[in-house]
């Protein structure tokens, strides 16, 4: 085998692809609702930087099949990230809850959908 294959390791994420049925209506969400910084439009394409990982939101006549990823968006406090994004009139499926203790840490989730029903979830690492 090819020394240079076998090397290979993927690490980091460079974008993340959602469908979605309302572009406009998917780009007001993501922009106003949850307050995502918004990079540009293409022809028939948006994008987001989530920390250095670009969203790309396609509509659905793009794709030949609809598959989705859950977005973990990591937050410092998951109570006021929580709070604040109901405020913004995002509707939870859950409250904020105890996934696991870690030796060193507790993580917490809550998880919720778009508009077009993607599961998005927020994520705290509580020391």
């Amino acid at each position: 085998m090819d020394e240079s294959v076998s090397s290979v390791a993927l690490s980091q994420i460079g974008q993340i692809g959602l469908s979605v049925s309302d572009l406009d209506r998917a780009v007001t969400f993501y922009k106003d609702s949850l307050g995502m910084k918004f990079l540009f439009r293409a022809p028939n394409l948006a994008f987001f930087d989530c920390g250095g990982i670009r969203l790309m939101l396609d509509p659905l006549e793009n794709t030949k099949d609809r598959f989705n990823s859950i977005l973990y968006f990591r937050v410092a406090n998951l109570d006021e990230a929580y709070s604040g994004l109901q405020a913004k009139g995002v509707v939870f499926v859950d409250k904020p809850h105890l996934i696991a203790r870690m030796p060193d840490h507790e993580l917490w989730m809550t998880f919720f959908r778009d508009p077009d029903q993607n599961v998005l979830a927020l994520m705290s690492e509580v020391r």
